[in-house]
């Protein structure tokens, strides 16, 4: 049974859509790029910020640096906010918590962002443990997240073959692999076609109840 459950945010336990979306339209009109199509820069959301200037908008390693920090401008005042929880969520953080499952935050948006999202909802008090990328991105990857979220926890290594990632993207599912960890898929997130199953996810749910299921009955 698994004791320790490692969330993705964004995608994952929240939409944040709208947010994310405007923060890059924002970011792209100060590098030049007019984008009026919202849906088309959906495919941001989860991957870092660099990794998808650079592959989307070809940019090179600096100008997608650049355009972070203007994503940032916007992001951090109205952004963040410009989010909504998907439905079921507290619901599913509050009957882990009563079973005594250790919940964490393993999100590659900077913990600072993820600290403030939390509180917006009032849900952070439900997480034993929060990580999140650093916003020098030195900490930027899934992997490095849950790196240093194991490094926090202090877990023995019988107590690491305990813990399930949970998210919607690729890069969830390929980071905890590198630790040796399973990653349920949330199909309701931001995954393209086919995108989790090539990435072998141990299994792909449709909803906060069958994530719940699928830990009870494993």
């Amino acid at each position: 049974m698994y004791k320790y459950i490692f969330f993705d945010l964004d995608g994952t336990l929240t939409d944040p859509r709208e947010g994310i979306t405007k923060s890059v339209q924002y970011a792209l009109s100060h590098m030049g790029i007019e984008e009026k199509d919202l849906t088309k820069l959906e495919p941001f959301i989860g991957p870092p910020l660099v990794e998808s200037f650079m592959e989307y908008y070809d940019f090179s390693m600096e100008q997608a640096r650049e355009a972070v920090e203007h994503y940032r401008v916007y992001f951090s005042k109205r952004g963040v906010f410009e989010n909504l929880l998907f439905d079921g969520t507290e619901d599913l953080l509050a009957s882990l918590k009563a079973h005594g499952n250790v919940i964490a935050i393993a999100s590659s948006k900077p913990e600072v962002f993820v600290r403030m999202i939390l509180e917006h909802f009032g849900i952070d008090h439900y997480f034993d443990f929060i990580c999140g990328g650093s916003m020098d991105e030195s900490r930027i990857s899934k992997a490095d997240v849950i790196k240093e979220l194991l490094s926090r926890m202090e877990l023995s290594q019988d107590e690491r073959k305990k813990i399930l990632m949970v998210g919607d993207r690729r890069h969830d599912v390929e980071g905890a692999a590198q630790f040796g960890i399973p990653c349920l898929g949330l199909s309701m997130g931001f995954a393209a076609e086919g995108e989790l199953e090539q990435a072998k996810a141990v299994a792909i749910v449709d909803s906060m109840k069958e994530i719940e299921e699928f830990i009870r009955n494993s």
